[in-house]
């Protein structure tokens, strides 16, 4: 089984599908993406559900950075599926294809949640229990 993302004109996925493995020959037809192109009437990229940060989650080989989600957008000049940016201030990794906050998320076992307005990590405290 294998995943593909339907892309629009812009190269935002609009939708992840479940199709055919690309080893997988039926009535002739090899090429997978190109079927699935054709068929839904839009540009079409494989994706792999083990791929994550750019590495592949059992040990393989990972394909195009991460799994692509609606809203992702593919990059064809690195061949790569990018998360939308969530806060101005992040920047795009360019070996994992992740964004990274400015500060490092603290490692105390807190929860916290990012506050752009200080570009910093704000404690979300635990709830009280009466």
């Amino acid at each position: 089984m294998a995943h593909y993302a339907l892309l629009d004109e812009n190269n935002i996925v609009v939708q992840v599908i479940t199709g055919r493995d690309e080893t997988e020959i039926i009535n002739e037809i090899s090429d997978w993406e190109s079927f699935y192109a054709e068929f839904h009437n839009k540009s079409c990229k494989r994706t792999s559900y083990n791929t994550f940060g750019n590495k592949h989650l059992l040990g393989g080989t990972p394909l195009r950075g991460n799994y692509a989600g609606i809203g992702f957008t593919y990059d064809a000049e690195r061949d790569v599926f990018i998360a939308p940016k969530p806060f101005a201030s992040w920047e795009l990794n360019s070996e994992t294809y992740l964004w990274n906050s400015p500060i490092p998320y603290p490692a105390d076992g807190k929860s916290y949640q990012w506050d752009e307005s200080t570009t910093s990590w704000i404690e979300i405290p635990e709830p009280s229990i009466k």
